[in-house]
């Protein structure tokens, strides 16, 4: 119990800044004379560092403990120089701190996750990043309504997360060592013993098929990634440019959307022990797509302000245990802190990579094109997920399993 607590404390913390970069951005943009897509910039260069950590991350055999430590300061060293930045280059800079920090504990925290915690618990870690996501963006709605601007804001928070830090490294020696024999066991032997078991000619095909299912796993992982994080970072100007919300409307109903994240990882959470992670995956699949449905109606006047809440909120309970129980049938079916950190990248890439795009799209057309790029996604994300839950019926490895 005492590691789980420590994990969700890790998440929360990280989760708080994370979530406030689509509110801040166009205070910030205002300060760097930047138009509304550079905030593009500042997630590819976040996010091509949170993949080289997330991999390189996988390969290290240390404990955890300092490892999480070590990447939470990191995060707040890097908070802290966005707060001083004078320019676009050093927010850059200091967004790839922030991407090498957060790529490092993501890693570290879902291999740990899928070697220890079941169901129940890997959601109740992920559902601490979706409480620390719903405080985020109350704290910089409340801080700019007091006169506080952006850089106090994440100075405020640099703080913070440095005093998280202390703790972490207080209690590094609570993480259980490695396991170095357990983890190549199941890419050294299993796969040996089962490849003895197939006749020769089957080999190349297995071969090539778990490989396919590899990149299915990875791709699924990296779209819905793009989805969640999309949805996080571009849902407030939706609102308020795109549906005529006001800004402090909109600051809530975004903060309601991460509440929504973490109200689904705990309560779906349990239902996936009772009911099986396969049939609590699918249902979430579906659900995705229904609530970007929803925000893009085409419903003209104020009239389309409730379905769009309705929708963010119905995808936001949707996409919540997604990722966590996709991680912990990875971690079950591989037993590999490799496997887990290369979905951990995928992931990475999606969620910086997928709203950068967004954020071109919407600089192109306009705020509204949100929705309907969303619910493209979407279904996109149910066709993987059909090929791999066919897939795994057909006795290979898949999310549907």
């Amino acid at each position: 119990m005492p590691v789980l607590l420590l994990a969700c404390l890790a998440y929360l913390s990280v989760a708080v800044p994370g979530s406030t970069l689509g509110l801040l951005w166009p205070s910030m943009r205002l300060t760097f004379g930047a138009p509304v897509g550079a905030l593009g910039i500042l997630l590819v260069s976040s996010i091509t560092a949170s993949v080289i950590s997330s991999v390189a991350a996988g390969r290290v055999r240390l404990r955890a403990g300092p490892l999480v430590a070590a990447s939470v300061m990191l995060i707040a060293g890097a908070l802290a120089m966005e707060a001083l930045a004078p320019s676009m280059g050093v927010m850059t800079v200091g967004a790839v701190l922030f991407g090498l920090g957060f790529g490092a504990l993501d890693t570290v925290l879902n291999a740990h996750a899928a070697r220890h915690f079941g169901a129940r618990d890997i959601n109740w870690m992920h559902a601490s990043y979706g409480l620390g996501a719903t405080i985020g963006p109350l704290l910089a709605t409340a801080l700019l309504a007091s006169g506080r601007s952006w850089r106090q804001t994440y100075a405020i928070m640099a703080l913070a997360l440095a005093a998280v830090a202390f703790v972490l490294a207080l209690a590094r020696r609570v993480w259980p060592a490695p396991e170095p024999a357990a983890d190549r066991q199941p890419a050294d032997r299993q796969p040996a013993d089962r490849r003895s078991a197939l006749p020769a000619a089957t080999q190349p095909a297995a071969t090539a098929a778990r490989a396919a299912a590899v990149v299915g796993a990875a791709t699924f992982a990296a779209v819905e990634t793009g989805i969640e994080s999309g949805a996080g970072i571009w849902g407030y100007l939706f609102l308020t440019a795109g549906r005529g919300l006001s800004a402090g409307a909109a600051g809530v109903v975004v903060a309601a959307y991460w509440a929504m994240m973490f109200a689904g990882r705990v309560v779906l959470g349990l239902l996936a022990e009772r009911l099986g992670q396969g049939r609590v995956l699918a249902a979430a699949v579906v659900g995705v797509p229904l609530g970007a449905a929803l925000m893009a109606l085409p419903i003209p006047g104020p009239g389309s302000r409730p379905l769009a809440v309705i929708g963010l909120m119905t995808l936001g309970l949707a996409a919540a245990p997604i990722f966590p129980l996709l991680t912990l049938t990875t971690g079950q079916g591989t037993g590999s802190v490799r496997m887990v950190s290369l979905q951990v990248a995928a992931s990475a890439a999606g969620g910086a990579a997928l709203p950068a795009g967004l954020g071109l799209a919407i600089g192109a057309v306009s705020a509204r094109i949100l929705a309907p790029a969303l619910l493209a996604l979407g279904l996109t994300m149910g066709g993987l997920y059909a090929f791999a839950a066919g897939w795994s019926r057909q006795g290979g490895p898949g999310a549907g399993t």
